[in-house]
């Protein structure tokens, strides 16, 4: 048993929602897809997609009357911060319709997330260890996870294709407005700027990844930057990159022993748009620690947190692997693993002075849990190793399944129905 009438909103860049449709009509589900631009409409075209063309602040009344009209038991989306997901999100819970929203995945790599009602700072999972620790005790094995190999290749091309027929539809949705800058020009121009940083970025930075791994080992604090643009800002209390920045090395100044460092990681996304080389030069002399703050972008992260001595994020998905490899996070956000005994909970100017260790166990606990109730083995870009879509069917089955029984680590007392 799955939904029954789903209403699919916007997803992932590629066929993604479209394969996803097809499993859920060949299992008996009607489906409706709503396309807001170009992007949306050219990876999913037939009868059962609608167009939605008019000013945003009419698209709560057009939801509405589409969930009546088909009936719609469940609702997909991806990117809960998304405007027009935002604007129904509460509506559609008013109406007794399950909300799912799907993320790149809380594991990576080879995994999607897929939540009720929200997902990274909007998760409903909870903040109690013992939760974790309890119900995984009644749980088998780690189910394995077939290895899905690198999406960027596809990704890349499926992006591409998309901001193309974003760009050229734009006449077909004119009140349409991006959460990220896709227009076609820029997105050249930024691209080729990467290319030519990454080469100035490897010269300027050489030997630094040498160092890290050998005579700074164990003294050192890597800063995981994100996107500029990413909605994981909101899941805190800083307006921007930059603020979370100067925050770090103001308290680190202040506080890090003076034999200790901070290694600044830039997103690998965001080289075509941001370079934060002045921000960082001019905040290291001001809080008078240059030489003591280096700024990196390519170097292996995961050889980085074996021999980190901490990790400060915002939220970034970083953490997770920054405790798989047993080094300290201090999160400085909301995040869904921000949970006492399993990261610091301390100011983070202690956190540069303290030694903490990681709970493996508990940790070990939290990834179970995770893999059991809402991540997929899977991508939403490649296909071939899994069929991500039947994945995603039968993941919604089994909790329909489960559908009068309360749901796991939710803060919610009584049970709720999935369908």
């Amino acid at each position: 048993m799955g939904p029954k009438s789903a209403l699919l909103l916007q997803g992932p860049v590629g066929p993604f929602f479209k394969r996803f449709a097809d499993e859920l009509e060949k299992h008996g589900a009607r489906v409706t897809k709503v396309n807001f631009n170009g992007g949306d409409s050219i990876y999913y075209r037939g009868p059962n997609a609608v167009s939605y063309r008019d000013p945003m602040d009419e698209w709560p009344a057009f939801f509405r009357k589409l969930v009546a009209e088909r009936e719609v038991d469940s609702v997909f989306l991806v990117g809960d911060c998304r405007a027009m997901h935002k604007a129904i999100i509460p509506i559609a819970k008013e109406l007794g319709v399950a909300v799912w929203v799907f993320e790149e995945g809380y594991l990576r790599p080879d995994h999607i997330t897929l939540e009720r009602d929200g997902v990274n700072g909007n998760s409903s999972m909870s903040k109690d260890p013992e939760l974790y620790r309890q119900e995984v005790a009644t749980l088998g094995p780690v189910p394995k996870a077939e290895h899905i190999g690198s999406t960027f290749a596809p990704f890349a091309l499926q992006s591409v294709v998309y901001a193309c027929a974003l760009a050229a539809g734009g006449f077909r949705y004119p009140h349409y407005q991006h959460h990220r800058d896709l227009r076609l020009f820029g997105q050249v121009v930024a691209w080729t700027r990467s290319t030519w940083r990454k080469q100035a970025y490897a010269f300027k930075e050489r030997g630094i990844y040498e160092k890290a791994v050998s005579e700074w080992s164990g003294s050192f604090f890597l800063v995981p930057l994100q996107l500029h643009c990413d909605f994981q800002i909101v899941h805190s209390d800083y307006e921007s990159i930059p603020a979370f920045i100067e925050e770090v090395i103001e308290t680190f100044a202040k506080s890090g022993p003076s034999d200790t460092r901070l290694l600044v990681k830039h997103h690998p996304l965001d080289r075509a748009y941001r370079d934060y080389t002045g921000l960082l030069a001019r905040l290291a002399r001001r809080y008078g620690i240059e030489g003591r703050v280096h700024y990196i972008h390519d170097q292996h992260l995961p050889t980085l947190l074996k021999h980190a001595r901490g990790v400060v994020t915002m939220n970034s998905t970083v953490g997770t692997s920054a405790l798989y490899h047993g080094a300290p996070v201090k999160v400085m956000g909301r995040a869904i693993y921000n949970i006492p005994e399993l990261t610091y909970q301390g100011s983070l100017a202690n956190f540069f002075c303290e030694i903490d260790k990681v709970d493996e166990e508990l940790f070990k606990s939290f990834n179970r849990w995770m893999r059991e109730n809402n991540q997929i083995n899977g991508s939403f870009y490649k296909t071939g190793t899994v069929d991500t879509a039947s994945e995603v069917l039968r993941f919604l089955r089994e909790r329909a399944e489960t559908s009068n029984q309360p749901v796991p680590g939710s803060d919610a007392k009584a049970a709720r129905k999935l369908f």
